[in-house]
């Protein structure tokens, strides 16, 4: 069995591994790359692979960097099944639509840049539109966790729970060869233990070989509690000096989380009163409502607030924004608020228009509560340049820019290794494969792992292969 390293290879996104069996040939993610807009085009407008060869696609969760690059299969020549949990097809179903209109909208306010003078890039064609979503989703075959099922021949396919995102899964493929299974574990994104709203993760048996995510391979994450003291001193400040917070966020997962946040401190007396709270995404409003769909990915907290008739998604004051008319309205309101807007790394969607109107304003402040890919705008500004470009213009960035990292809801450097660990001990593993991270941060995650008697752990570049 290879293990071809196709994306998030030495780097955060684009995650795409294609596993070439005796008998078949797995795709394991089809990820967008993110970064610098004509990089991200070039790199994500040819799959580096051949799509006619691959036999079946599996989707760890509905992340773009994880899933959308899933609609360019058809588009290439892909012809097979495109295996996910459950809640991973419901989401997919919104954020790739999502994605398609992104794009297209993206283009033509970029054309009207470009007529007007104020832009000198070329304008990019959409990578897909909604008919290739389409085709997309029609190929998507759904699999419960802890259900093992042949998926290709000589190939079995089992979901364990990620603990990451709704319907996020750990994929285990059991690969005959000849009478005798290799059975490889794909982490996808880990999530991090006893965080609220979903289930802690899973520890996968009988490894042989382990493909590990590595994002935070070299920090440790603030307990939550932690977490919500800074929020509620940054919402202070913010509201004190009359200033918007904007939270760029990720309409899956972290938004929730966030609003999660806002209404534990609300209910702990902690929030200015009357302050208003905008979710300004189509796609959040979409991916909130399909979480109410899904109680069986929850934990029992949330699953127990829910059975009272309460919502985690819901307090007083918040208002979820769809259309494009009252988003406009958001952003011209004057005086202190809490804006949540995607995407999470800044690089599109109506966060951008959000920061446009507040990036000068002394009072205001953008909230970084995830992790950002190099090149993007949200490492732009977690970096504090003084100056940024917000659709192709230059501006000055006078706004606060704090960060929060105690909401991620990727697992920390102890979470990975204890999870490595508990692989090792319930199983033959020998060989990992530290993947979907920075170079740093892997080099010392495979230190550690080194030190704890792993014996063969390794930092694929693109277009590495390990044999098992």
């Amino acid at each position: 069995m290879r293990v071809h390293f196709l994306g998030a290879a030495q780097t955060v996104t684009g995650s795409m591994h294609l596993v070439e069996t005796p008998r078949a040939r797995v795709l394991l993610d089809c990820g967008l790359f993110q970064g610098r807009r004509r990089e991200s085009y070039e790199r994500n407008r040819t799959l580096p692979f051949r799509a006619r060869d691959v036999d079946v696609c599996v989707i760890s969760h509905a992340h773009i960097d994880h899933s959308g690059a899933s609609p360019m299969l058809g588009k290439s020549g892909f012809d097979g099944r495109i295996f996910c949990t459950p809640a991973t097809r419901d989401l997919c179903a919104a954020m790739l639509e999502d994605s398609a209109m992104i794009q297209r909208q993206d283009a033509g306010f970029l054309q009207r840049q470009r007529d007007k003078g104020d832009l000198d890039d070329d304008v990019l064609e959409p990578l897909y539109g909604p008919e290739d979503v389409v085709d997309t989703l029609s190929r998507m075959h759904t699999l419960p966790y802890r259900h093992r099922s042949t998926i290709a021949p000589g190939v079995d396919l089992t979901f364990l729970d990620a603990g990451h995102v709704l319907g996020s899964a750990i994929v285990i493929l059991d690969v005959d060869h000849d009478g005798e299974n290799r059975r490889l574990v794909f982490s996808g994104d880990l999530g991090r233990r006893h965080m609220p709203i979903l289930r802690d993760p899973e520890i996968p048996t009988g490894a042989h070989a382990l493909i590990l995510e590595s994002t935070y391979g070299d920090r440790l994450h603030d307990p939550i509690e932690t977490m919500e003291d800074r929020l509620s001193e940054i919402i202070d400040r913010t509201v004190a000096r009359g200033g918007k917070l904007l939270i760029p966020s990720f309409a899956l997962e972290r938004a929730q989380e966030v609003v999660f946040a806002l209404r534990r401190l609300h209910d702990a007396g902690r929030l200015p009163k009357g302050l208003p709270i905008y979710v300004d995404s189509p796609l959040t409003v979409r991916v909130t409502e399909i979480f109410k769909l899904h109680p069986d990915c929850y934990d029992e907290d949330t699953r127990a607030m829910l059975a009272s008739g309460d919502s985690p998604f819901d307090l007083p004051g918040l208002t979820y924004v769809s259309s494009v008319e009252d988003s406009k309205r958001v952003t011209a309101t004057k005086g202190p608020a809490i804006v949540i807007s995607a995407s999470g790394m800044v690089e599109n969607g109506r966060v951008l228009h959000h920061l446009k109107s507040i990036v000068e304003d002394r009072a205001s402040t953008v909230l970084i509560v995830g992790f950002q890919a190099p090149h993007t705008l949200g490492r732009r500004l977690v970096e504090g340049r003084s100056r940024v470009r917000i659709f192709g213009v230059e501006r000055d960035r006078l706004c606060e820019v704090a960060i929060l990292n105690g909401l991620s809801a990727h697992a920390d450097r102890d979470d990975l290794i204890a999870f490595a660990e508990a692989a090792r001990d319930h199983g033959r593993l020998r060989h990992v494969a530290l993947v979907h991270g920075d170079p740093p941060a892997q080099r010392s995650l495979a230190d550690a792992l080194g030190e704890r008697g792993f014996p063969d752990v390794r930092v694929p570049a693109p277009g590495d292969v390990m044999e098992v």
